[in-house]
């Protein structure tokens, strides 16, 4: 099948954009490579002090300096549902990797906070930075250059993206990340909306919310709904960074173990002195992040990866926009319908076909790269499959995804897909760029012309909410809510009371600089708005009453107000103290005052720098060698 035009065009643009990045970073990937194992490079010192506490076959190994070292870096907890099972993790992968001869170590562990506990709270202001912690904190795992190739042990919110771009920061070492899978279906994600909006109207009591809660969130795993967590998980797979199929398989069974093990083996194999050198650097490419952004929007996944995807792009010298996430949408259809956009959990998703049917559908729309490099080698069509166990239980074999869905209601073909496009749309105007999630908002609430009723925070809208002062048609522009101000905090407490009032026949929407991720739901918002006040943006030029135009179908963002009272206002002022102060909020100062706006990832590091076009290499066989911009002139000259 031959490529879509418009997946061609975006490719392309994006290599042209990220040219001289794009070789500074291969230069730097190749410049960090030696000859044999990298602790090859250490003093005797150096590696008595790394491998001291290791059993003694072990302590062979690394003393040799000949097999591969596989460093495990994991995000475990106790308090994360996802993440919990991950304790039983280390063990399965130092058995599996010793059997192909190598050594596994424990390099680090890395922060991991759960957006649904602090969801609300002062912690939740830490939420979006923790990812850029998390990066730091792979880093320091991998500081002791005692590795050849990793296993990143993650799944939830920030911390997939900030365990990959930790990685590509060290890119010349191979990685394979490794999922803990779903928690099995509780109660059913509509059930539990219906309990969240009585409660927000009175009709339900604190202990009917909790225990409906604690029926929905029951057990290890993750979150079965599909927002940022399991959208992660998602794009992991396509990204060519799992083993096929592995996202959504529970914890706690045999096939989870199983794959855990294969997983470890994978990433000895393809470490320099396995049997093949496939670096996460060169996985991550341009080709790699339009598949990432294409996978999204045909999954209706989380609007965070509109902040993420330009992050861990970024990390591999790759620059990307809001403009190809754009276009990408208008040609991408949605193939599935997965909680907050149907019924559906993703164990439902993933009885039904799962990501292997839908990166097959999209291979063969030509929506998706297949001459990409993914942890199996060349070749995405690798991936259009589900793991089983192999004979005896031992082992995991992998079989073609089905070639019908298992039901339409929750996955479809690329021929009869739920709408044609990926439901993700850029607006902007004289109030800023912004992106809208329309997947589950109906085509009669995707455009709202209301005045405005501005907010600070989302507790000055609750208020008003509880207070019965919102029963009207309005805009409710909340700001001071994104990254420089206050971290960016999602605003979830907002969507079952805006959602209570649109039920009630009012026209209402939601603009804000702050975040709403995957599970925004039915109520038309415009998120992420850039530039934000405290970088001059417009928002804080917006009064209560002006009259507020949102439309997603032609991609509009403005107050309609006339240009000289427009220009003439000073911008709003407030006082961010009590989001600056307390819950190791004063720790976090250096982040809100350097991180980059929303639409360039929000992050606190910079793009490889280049000084032209090319980059010269240094130290080993490769000085004075240059690198030009783009993977294929790179692997050719270094063919």
């Amino acid at each position: 099948m031959a490529l879509h035009p418009v997946l061609e065009k975006v490719t392309a643009r994006i290599v042209a954009r990220s040219r001289p990045s794009r070789g500074a970073y291969l230069a730097h990937l190749e410049a960090a490579r030696v000859k044999g194992p990298q602790r090859g490079t250490l003093s005797c010192t150096n590696l008595a002090h790394g491998f001291a506490a290791f059993p003694a076959n072990d302590k062979l190994v690394l003393k040799e300096v000949k097999k591969p070292s596989v460093a495990i870096v994991s995000s475990y907890n106790d308090m994360l549902s996802a993440h919990q099972p991950f304790e039983y993790f280390p063990k399965i992968i130092k058995d599996a990797v010793r059997e192909v001869g190598a050594v596994a170590q424990f390099a680090g562990g890395v922060p991991a906070m759960c957006d649904g506990v602090t969801q609300g709270q002062p912690g939740m202001e830490l939420s979006l930075f923790s990812r850029d912690a998390i990066a730091m904190g792979t880093a320091i795992a991998l500081s002791h250059n005692m590795f050849d190739a990793a296993v990143y042990l993650g799944i939830c919110d920030k911390i997939v993206p900030g365990l990959l771009i930790g990685a590509l920061h060290f890119g010349h070492l191979p990685a394979v990340f490794i999922p803990g899978g779903p928690m099995t279906s509780g109660l059913s994600n509509k059930e539990k909306a219906a309990i969240r909006q009585r409660y927000a109207q009175g009709k339900a009591t604190r202990e009917e919310l909790l225990e409906g809660e604690a029926q929905s969130y029951h057990g290890a795993g993750t979150c079965t709904f599909y927002g940022t967590a399991n959208s992660n998980q998602m794009l992991m797979e396509v990204m060519g960074l799992h083993l096929p199929g592995a996202a959504f398989i529970t914890p706690g069974t045999e096939l989870r173990d199983q794959l855990t093990a294969a997983a470890a083996q994978r990433a000895a194999r393809i470490s320099e002195q396995g049997d093949e050198y496939i670096p996460v650097g060169h996985i991550v490419d341009e080709k790699c992040i339009v598949n990432a952004i294409v996978a999204l929007l045909a999954t209706g996944g989380s609007t965070n990866h509109t902040l993420h995807l330009p992050a861990i792009a970024k990390a591999a010298g790759i620059v990307i926009d809001w403009d190809d996430f754009n276009d990408l949408s208008a040609v991408v259809p949605l193939l599935a319908r997965i909680y907050p956009n149907g019924d559906a959990d993703v164990n439902h998703f993933h009885a039904a076909g799962g990501t292997g049917f839908v990166i097959r559908e999209l291979l063969d729309a030509g929506l998706l790269h297949d001459d990409v490099t993914t942890v199996l080698g060349k070749g995405l069509r690798n991936h259009c499959k589900e793991p089983f166990l192999g004979e005896g239980g031992k082992g995991v074999v992998f079989k073609d995804s089905p070639a019908v869905s298992g039901d339409t209601n929750v996955v479809r073909t690329a021929a009869e897909p739920f709408s044609k496009d990926g439901g993700m749309v850029l607006v902007d105007g004289n109030l800023g760029r912004a992106i809208m999630k329309v997947s589950a908002v109906k085509p009669e609430h995707r455009a709202v012309e209301a005045p405005a009723l501005v907010f600070n925070s989302q507790e000055d809208f609750m208020a008003a909410y509880k207070a019965g002062q919102l029963d009207r048609d309005f805009v409710a522009v909340l700001r001071f809510q994104g990254p420089r101000a206050n971290g960016m905090p999602e605003l979830h407490a907002l969507t079952p009371a805006l959602a209570n009032l649109q039920d009630a026949g009012r026209k209402v929407a939601l603009v804000t600089d702050g975040r709403m991720s995957g599970a925004s739901g039915k109520v038309p918002a415009a998120i992420h708005v850039s530039p934000e006040i405290l970088a001059g943006g417009p928002l804080g030029l917006v009064r209560d009453g002006d009259i507020i135009h949102l439309d997603a179908a032609t991609g509009v963002l403005e107050a309609k107000v006339d240009t000289k009272v427009w220009h003439s206002r000073a911008q709003a002022q407030a006082d961010l103290t009590p989001s600056h102060v307390g819950m190791g909020r004063e720790l976090f100062g250096m982040f809100r005052h350097s991180v980059s706006a929303a639409e360039q990832g929000a992050t606190t590091f910079g793009l490889p720098s280049a000084r032209d076009t090319t980059v010269e290499l240094h130290g080993g066989d490769n000085v004075g060698d240059t690198v030009p911009g783009s993977d294929e002139d790179f692997l050719a000259k270094k063919a």
